[in-house]
């Protein structure tokens, strides 16, 4: 029996109101090479115990990053989270992903978003934080649009070493929203000058830090040189562990920080759901997208907490808002609350020194593989190294050895041979020892 609740002529009937032949229509801007034709090569029939032995079977094919020594990043970072934050985040209290819509009836809800606002507020060194975004690469955009809006200009100014995916979705919002998006050459040295490319009619100026190939850069310089052309500075951190050890965005003149939050509190979840980071200065409050919680007090003088800003469209007309983007990840900035609540500011401090540290043993530890070389002066816990042979294949040989050695550049930004034999490297505090020797002494085997 198929559990399939429309009938034939229902489909017809629907398919008819919305001007198309068939279903296969539905389907027509989907390559035809990436459309299956026929059924999934599975039974037809089976109970559940059967499916579910058939599924781990197939799943068992993959390599989970936990299971194995694991050194990728790249914008998903895989870091400890403590067992309290999920038993946390499943109470009954807690377990919706929403921000609730008659809001000031939820107290705790938006209490924890208020802190969640503040600690993202303290480690971004900025003055105000929304109650946060779908993820960091979203984030960006809209923290694009907003520069627009705030100096009533439309071009913006990507780096070259923002990361492949946000500079994607940037472009894929400027093409519909009709502002310009000049992204720059990816430069693996990390010597890129982006203050000549400001111009009168930037909006802002989008730089990441540390960049996609590890390296690290003093913002004040381009912030100086931002703030000289009434252009806005924009700085995106994929990895927020790093804001416990690096100089603050804010305190080297960012006008906006936006962050991947995923690293506190979420696991890598292949590949979702994470959370967006937003913050900037008090004074573009009003041009600020999403949702922000504050603080006040009742009528009998009680502390309590309100929905002060919720500039979206569905709320006001959606002409007028500055985000549709329709809620918030509320459940995974929940954890990323608890998380950094239990880590506290000593705590957050104290696990990137040992990220950074960790790093900085397996950075010489491959530098000292024949053939490999470390291209970064300066890194947090990502670097990049240089192979005498093309990452990729490298990568693979790797895997069959059940190690996950890294991200190749190539799978990032493909078509570039100069990059090709470029490696991304991560180490976090679930590194061992015994993992970096792995890698290490399979590397000498496998370059050589």
């Amino acid at each position: 029996m198929r559990y399939l609740p429309l009938t034939s002529a229902d489909r017809k009937s629907m398919l008819a109101a919305i001007g198309v032949a068939g279903m296969d229509d539905l389907y027509r801007d989907v390559p035809a090479a990436a459309r299956r034709t026929g059924l999934v090569d599975l039974p037809a029939h089976m109970g559940e115990l059967e499916v579910e032995r058939r599924l781990s079977v197939m799943a068992a094919k993959n390599i989970a990053a936990g299971s194995v020594p694991s050194f990728l990043g790249a914008g998903a970072y895989r870091h400890h989270v403590p067992a309290s934050v999920d038993a946390l985040i499943q109470r009954g209290e807690f377990l919706t992903s929403y921000t609730p819509y008659q809001p000031e009836v939820a107290q705790g809800t938006l209490q924890y978003l208020f802190e969640f606002q503040t600690q993202v507020a303290l480690i971004t060194g900025m003055e105000v934080a929304n109650a946060s975004m779908y993820d960091g690469s979203t984030a960006c955009a809209e923290a694009v649009m907003m520069a627009n809006r705030a100096t009533r200009r439309s071009r913006a100014v990507l780096a070259g070493g923002l990361h492949p995916h946000y500079r994607a979705i940037v472009e894929t919002y400027a093409h519909y929203s009709g502002f310009t998006a000049e992204s720059g050459v990816p430069d693996p040295a990390g010597n890129e000058d982006l203050a000549k490319r400001i111009g009168a009619d930037t909006s802002c100026v989008v730089v990441q830090n540390p960049d996609m190939f590890g390296h690290i850069r003093d913002l004040r310089p381009l912030a100086e040189a931002c703030r000289k052309a009434g252009a806005l500075l924009v700085v995106v951190v994929t990895e927020v562990v790093s804001l416990g050890a690096l100089t603050p965005p804010g305190e080297m003149g960012a006008d906006i920080v936006v962050c991947e939050g995923q690293s506190i509190g979420n696991g890598l979840n292949f590949g979702g759901p994470y959370v967006g980071l937003f913050a900037t200065r008090e004074k573009y409050l009003r041009q600020m997208p999403g949702r922000l919680a504050g603080q006040t007090v009742d009528a009998e003088g009680r502390r309590g907490w309100v929905l002060t800003l919720s500039t979206r469209e569905q709320h006001i007309r959606r002409e007028k808002a500055t985000s549709n983007i329709c809620t918030n990840s509320g459940l995974c900035a929940l954890a990323f609350t608890i998380h950094m609540s239990i880590l506290g500011e000593a705590g957050f401090t104290g696990l990137a020194k040992l990220n950074h540290a960790l790093a900085g043993t397996l950075a010489d530890k491959l530098a000292a593989v024949p053939g490999v070389s470390v291209l970064n002066k300066a890194f947090f816990n990502e670097f990049t190294i240089k192979l005498p042979k093309p990452a990729d294949l490298v990568v693979e040989t790797l895997a069959k050895r059940r190690i996950l050695g890294g991200i190749p550049v190539s799978r990032l930004i493909p078509g570039k041979p100069d990059l090709a034999n470029l490696l991304l490297v991560t180490a976090t505090e679930t590194n061992t020892e015994s993992d970096m020797d792995a890698l290490v002494g399979a590397l000498k085997e496998i370059v050589r």
